[in-house]
């Protein structure tokens, strides 16, 4: 197999992953650990939380220090990483629920295209409406940008991009293209929301700030990011459609979108010859709909989860695949071998996400109470935050903000961590409480772009057959304007007094 040179230069994800394990191994020697204590506090709509004291940190008095292997279970070594990272939390996130939720998902819509009824309502959508992409485009990246805005959605991308891969596909694009509109434009909304529940919410809770208070400065900036990434998008697409090759835009794309089991039968522009949209091929898509419609109503209403999540989707693959028994189109086994072969395709998305995991927890873990190297960095940045004025202040928070998301993905976990100890910070440096918030949020859903401990990312990715550096070297650019955007915005709202 040939390798462009392009290619070859760049590490495999993996190999990346384990060489930030050896730093991290190194950091937790020269770093010693700290811990720091909890309070309960009411917050502005009488809720009860438990958050970070930032008054009660403490040097542990034995430090994690490095550990090459631990024969005990009691620490994360080196030689544990990859094992501790993937069974690592509970089913309600990183690793293990996620990397349930990534194979289960996978299966289930493993058994959807393998009827090949998305396939063949795809082409007959191309054929009717050939140009509808002038319009589908920016349709999607707005109710994806908006999806995210709202009720804060990220893992649910995942599904969404194995729908739409072919889709862009037919459409002559490529798998990036269906991530853009989909994780990318959740992620953006997700960071400027003006209401999201996992994120802005949570935080404006723990720095007691009024619930949905500055929404208008929000909004604003959440139409203006949009607008950035979806010309940044569209660009993008008159790029694939010049070239009329969608699989050259990214120099690893091509091969990996192959291998995807449940892609693999995907029509390319070249083949939407007539194809037969059966009664089958309807009732599958009613079914399908029937099933989305489920999930966002679970979501919105009931505030469903990961588990929720990865049963109603595991539900949905046996509810098509017995409509694609009856109609004749599947056989048992077939069913059977197709949920295998999606989960299959996702493995490695799935096996990055726990040895992502690995890096928090060789630096100790994420609990504030127990001793992590983690901890000791959190202290230490706030009292170098107390030096400096204002406007920098704020920018080092949202920088901050950035860099610690690599090791907490989660918005809630982020906010629970950083925001008892930047919010009276902010105070002390003159910027207001809201402006903390803005920095945290900006800081942690943007970098949710190009972080490997993302898990949605990564699962995004999987799906769409990219690679994360191949990602990276797309992306990278655009993160930085958004950054340099972000940057502009918190600078903006100290000038204004934002609160």
């Amino acid at each position: 197999m040939q390798h462009s040179p392009s290619t070859s230069r760049m590490p495999d994800a993996f190999v990346i992953l384990f060489f930030v394990i050896l730093l991290a191994g190194l950091v937790s020697w020269l770093v010693p650990a700290g811990t720091f204590e909890t309070k309960n506090i009411t917050t502005s709509d009488g809720n009860i939380k438990t958050v970070l004291d930032a008054n009660s940190f403490r040097y542990a008095e034995e430090s994690h220090g490095f550990v090459l292997f631990d024969g005990t279970g009691n620490k994360t070594g080196i030689a544990n990483y990859a094992f501790d990272g993937m069974v690592s939390g509970d089913k309600w996130g990183a690793a293990v629920g996620v990397i349930a939720f990534i194979l289960i998902v996978g299966g289930a819509f493993g058994i959807v295209m393998q009827t090949g009824a998305i396939n063949n309502g795809i082409m007959a959508l191309i054929k009717r409406y050939q140009h509808a992409d002038n319009l589908l485009l920016p349709a999607l990246f707005l109710l994806f940008s908006l999806g995210g805005a709202v009720f804060g959605m990220g893992e649910e991308a995942i599904a969404f991009c194995i729908v739409l891969v072919p889709l862009m596909t037919a459409m002559g694009y490529n798998g990036i293209m269906a991530v853009l509109v989909t994780y990318v434009a959740t992620q953006i909304g997700f960071a400027t929301s003006w209401m999201n529940p996992f994120s802005v919410a949570i935080a404006q809770g723990i720095a007691d700030v009024p619930l949905m208070s500055g929404q208008y400065f929000r909004m604003a900036i959440w139409a203006m990011f949009t607008v950035f990434g979806l010309i940044f998008t569209l660009r993008y697409a008159k790029q694939l459609k010049n070239s009329n090759q969608a699989f050259n835009g990214a120099a690893s794309v091509s091969k990996q979108a192959s291998s995807l089991e449940f892609t693999s039968s995907t029509p390319s522009t070249n083949e939407l010859t007539e194809q037969h949209f059966s009664v089958t091929d309807k009732l599958i898509l009613i079914a399908f709909f029937a099933c989305i419609y489920w999930v966002m109503w679970g979501v919105i209403v009931h505030a469903y989860y990961i588990p929720q999540i990865a049963s109603q989707f595991f539900c949905m693959g046996i509810l098509i695949g017995a409509i694609a028994w009856v109609g004749g189109r599947m056989r048992m086994n077939d069913i059977s071998a197709a949920f295998v072969s999606g989960a299959q395709s996702l493995l490695p998305a799935a096996l990055i996400v726990g040895m992502a995991k690995g890096i928090v927890l060789v630096l100790g873990g994420d609990e504030v109470t127990s001793p992590s190297v983690l901890n000791t960095l959190l202290h230490h940045t706030g009292n170098t935050l107390a030096q400096t004025g204002s406007v920098m202040s704020a920018w080092l928070m949202l920088l901050f903000q950035s860099i610690f998301n690599f090791f907490i993905a989660s918005g809630s976990g982020q906010a629970a961590i950083t925001m008892p100890l930047m919010a009276p910070l902010s105070d002390l440096v003159g910027v207001t409480r809201q402006v903390a918030v803005l920095a945290f949020q900006l800081g942690d859903g943007l970098t949710n772009l190009i972080i490997p401990t993302s898990a949605s990312l990564i699962g995004c990715l999987g799906v769409a057959g990219v690679s994360w550096t191949t990602w990276v070297k797309f992306i990278a650019k655009f993160c930085a304007g958004l950054f340099t955007l972000a940057s502009l915005t918190v600078i903006t709202a100290v000038l204004i007094g934002f609160s």
